[in-house]
């Protein structure tokens, strides 16, 4: 071992004595035309190294000297290029390079707009989805990314809150076509893969504020996303301890038709397994995908987007330990709670989408797109769990007999959950798109027409059973047993839906500075509240002379929500129909500046934004479930500030770090308590001897926090390789975020009694290349001839095993004294990873 140790280290010396001696190539790649090309990958043959062209078409590379190299250009669109040098230590060299179009390819019918550049909007956030795969997270996929620049505490959803927004108040489009998630979710666990397929991904943009007419009505972030359109074959092949999947891409050969296909399939049984409810957890997800084009000539185009998606996930719980200091209204203690269950839960989620597009560009300057989609979600939940619990005092000396057990006991009882929810939701859309540009104008619209029917069945009750008494206690003893909770609803609702959008983006650069000016305005009218509203939007970017590498942005508009489905849904089950839609104000301003170190780009953009609100619909959060009050009786408020610094600290592997500061706050309408005083006016407490009530004050609660808000949330994604060899690379994830508040359900005085911990979460990955075609081609008999390149990642999930908390269980003793004993996510855990692509 230690020959072959010293031989190694040898061989690396002897490498890096050889690469000693440089020289440098520099220049510019042109077009056929001229015209200098940026983004242009240069890289040495047999080398990953590279760098790429600036918005001048300039690049500078250093290279090997006293032996021959040669340089590859290449750009989408265009041939690669090929230039040999043989170069001297030190000696520059500087050339011209044109590159020639790719006359094989036919370019695809797109929407273009030399004014509606990505650095004029706010809020705009580029990311690339090949770090999907890479990131070492539980869920995985472009959510896993975006929850780095939100809020977010828990590891198990894809889901995300922005700018003191709830899950619901973020738009996500898969080519131009809205999707949703389940809506019947309640927790993290039953969630299975997220409608985004990052293998068929080419472009993600993600707007957290301040986003243009163009986008839908909803008050916090667009996620966008476009699927690929291929120019050649490619295929992934990917397998690990929790997902497997797979996709093919590739055109025809007049190049006309292209597609990219897409299947998935996961399992997260091995990571729920490790929670403090032990059981047998069966979660299983899978999802087909495909986007089709097909371009019958210069003019046309047409489009096929198609999704299938099933989630089952059943569960037999056994029995659960949970341990915790906590504090309850009327109790602080060192608390421990053991449940022994019987029953099980069995859910199903299955969501289909399909849309149709037709692309027609009757001039160079005008693009016209026609679309209809068909949306079908179904969702059943059944769930029958009872759970006989002791909490108290547990003993933790080891050398005792009643090590582990609870001593001390507090309260001991029984409680059941019974649900029987269905819900079906059928939507068709019909849209049309038209984008123009004119001399300093590039200019947008579009009208919507979407007709939804929703079908939903709630049938939920909770039995609580305290030291042999019912809870909550009935006064008749004799009378009929009382039920914790009872729904028992349903509604069939049939919604229409018009909207629309004008928007302009008007070049009003001077020959100095250069200015963005974009302005629209959106409609919405929903049939089911009768409700018609407007909402103007304003955006300007400024690109001073004085520093062409930094631009200031500002935008102001009226961002508007109409419910949708869960908005309507009242604490009791029942449906009001009349929930209008929450309205908000927004403004944003911000700055971004580029740079370059080393040779590498580097960009740090700042914003803050505030956000006034009215007609909110007041909401409690549980895990993931989010139950709304169903009345528009709240005003809120929400600011911040966010810093971002993006990066390549290596070459070719972006990194980066966000930091939000954020604070946001709600005020209910009549939402008051008492408190009782007794006849000597002492406030009548747990510790009071005389609690007969003989006076009482109102309260109103006022200004509370709202369940998002969260003071400080820091996310991190690094990405480094060995300097010696960039084949063996690390992936390094980490969020961390303050406290948020919990509220306790039907309680007004306690609202904000308890409080989530800070979350902190740290993931890192490790990758070995094990095949790379390029620099060493498999022999003809090798059965991985077929393989580009074959990579293997070992990730450790929660590398500082921290117990993080999502929520609590409030558990009563026969006094109907509430204790809360907090439900922790996921421990440490290994996961293998194998990515092939052929």
């Amino acid at each position: 071992m230690r020959i072959l140790t010293a031989l190694v280290v040898s061989l690396l010396f002897l490498n890096a004595s050889a690469q000693k001696k440089l020289a440098t190539v520099s220049g510019i790649v042109v077009d056929e035309n001229e015209n200098p090309i940026s983004n242009v990958s240069v890289i040495i043959l047999g080398n990953r190294n590279g760098v790429a062209t600036n918005d001048n078409g300039l690049f500078k590379i250093r290279v090997p000297a006293e032996k021959g190299c040669a340089l590859i250009f290449s750009h989408i669109g265009y041939n690669n290029f090929q230039k040999t040098f043989y170069l001297s230590d030190k000696e520059e060299d500087s050339v011209v390079i044109r590159l020639e179009k790719d006359k094989k390819t036919l370019d695809p019918v797109t929407v273009s707009g030399s004014i509606n550049k990505g650095q004029t909007d706010i809020g705009r956030i580029k990311i690339d989805p090949a770090n999907a795969l890479e990131s070492p997270t539980p869920t995985g996929g472009i959510e896993a990314l975006i929850q780095k620049f939100t809020v977010v505490n828990n590891e198990l959803t894809s889901q995300y809150s922005v700018r003191g927004g709830n899950y619901d108040e973020n738009l996500v489009y898969i080519n131009d076509f809205e999707v949703f998630r389940p809506y019947l979710v309640s927790n993290a666990q039953q969630e299975g893969l997220s409608l985004i397929n990052p293998e068929l991904t080419k472009n993600v943009n993600f707007y957290n504020g301040g986003f243009s007419a163009k986008y839908g009505d909803k008050m916090s972030s667009v996620l966008d996303i476009q699927y690929k359109t291929p120019k050649s074959f490619n295929a992934t092949v990917y397998a690990s301890l929790l997902e497997q999947g797979a996709s093919l891409e590739g055109t025809s050969r007049n190049n006309r038709l292209t597609y990219v296909i897409g299947a998935r399939n996961k399992n997260n049984s091995n990571l729920l397994s490790q929670q403090e409810t032990t059981g047998n957890y069966s979660p299983a997800s899978n999802d087909l995908q495909s986007y089709l084009t097909y371009k019958l000539n210069q003019k046309w185009q047409l489009e096929l987007l198609g999704i299938i998606s099933v989630t089952n996930f059943s569960f037999i719980p056994v029995s659960a330990q949970k341990t915790s200091s906590v504090f309850s209204p009327f109790y602080t203690s060192d608390l421990s709670l053991d449940i022994q269950f019987q029953g099980q839960e069995k859910d199903h989620y299955a969501t289909d989408m399909i849309g149709f597009t037709a692309i027609n560009k009757p001039t160079k300057k005008l693009t016209l797109k026609w679309m209809a989609s068909f949306f079908r979600d179904n969702e059943k939940q059944n769930t029958d769990i009872g759970g006989t619990y002791a909490f108290g005092e547990r003993d933790f000396d080891n050398t005792s007999s009643t090590y582990g057990q609870i001593i001390n006991p507090l309260g001991a009882g029984f409680y059941q959950n019974y649900i029987r929810d269905a819900l079906t939701i059928n939507q068709w859309a019909f849209s049309h798109k038209g984008y123009l540009e004119q001399g300093r104008h590039f200019m947008q619209w579009g009208l919507t027409f979407e007709q939804t029917s929703i079908t939903n069945k709630l049938y939920q009750w909770e039995f609580q059973d305290s030291a042999g008494y019912s809870l909550p206690v009935s006064s008749n003893p004799s009378g009929p047993l009382q039920l914790n909770s009872f729904i028992n609803s349903g509604a069939d609702l049939s919604i229409q839906k018009y909207s629309g959008y004008v928007q302009d983006n008007i070049n009003l650069s001077g020959s100095n500075n250069e200015v963005v000016l974009q302005g629209g305005v959106r409609y919405n009218y929903n049939s089911l509240n009768k409700e018609f509203f407007v909402s103007p939007r304003i955006q300007l970017s400024i690109k001073p002379h004085w520093n062409k590498n930094m631009v200031f942005k500002f935008a102001v508009g009226s961002y508007n929500q109409p419910p949708f489905y869960r908005e309507l849904v009242q604490y009791d089950g029942t449906i009001n129909t009349m929930v209008k839609a929450q309205k908000s104000v927004q403004y944003v301003a911000g700055v971004e500046y580029n740079f370059t170190s080393s040779g590498r780009p580097f960009r740090m953009t700042t914003e803050a934004y505030y956000k006034n609100m009215w007609n909110v619909n007041p909401y409690d959060i549980n895990n993931v479930s989010i139950q709304y009050f169903g009345n528009n009786n709240a005003k809120a408020y929400a600011y911040g500030l966010e810093t971002r610094f993006y990066g390549e600290l290596i070459n070719g592997a972006e990194s980066w770090l966000s930091i939000g500061l954020m604070h946001t706050m709600e005020n209910i309408d009549n939402f008051y308590y008492y408190n009782y005083f007794n006849k000597e006016g002492q406030p009548i407490t747990a510790q009071t001897a005389d609690k007969t009530p003989a006076d009482s004050v109102r309260q109103n609660l006022g200004w509370v926090r709202r369940p998002s808000d969260r003071l400080l949330t820091v996310g991190l994604f690094l990405q480094d390789y060995l300097s010696t060899n960039q084949n063996y690379r690390v992936h390094f994830s980490m969020i961390y975020g303050t406290n948020m508040p919990y509220n306790i359900p039907g309680s007004v005085k306690y609202r904000d009694a308890l409080e989530i911990e800070p979350y902190i979460r740290v993931d890192v990955g490790f990758s070995a290349l094990l095949l790379d075609a390029k620099t060493l081609p498999p022999r003809s008999h090798n059965p991985l001839r077929g393989f580009k390149s074959i990579w293997a990642s070992l990730e450790i999930f929660n590398l500082i095993d921290r117990d993080n908390v999502i929520s609590y269980q409030l558990i009563k003793d026969f006094s109907n004294t509430t204790y809360a004993i907090p439900n922790r996510l996921t421990p440490r855990l290994l996961n293998l990873k194998i990515v092939g692509r052929f």
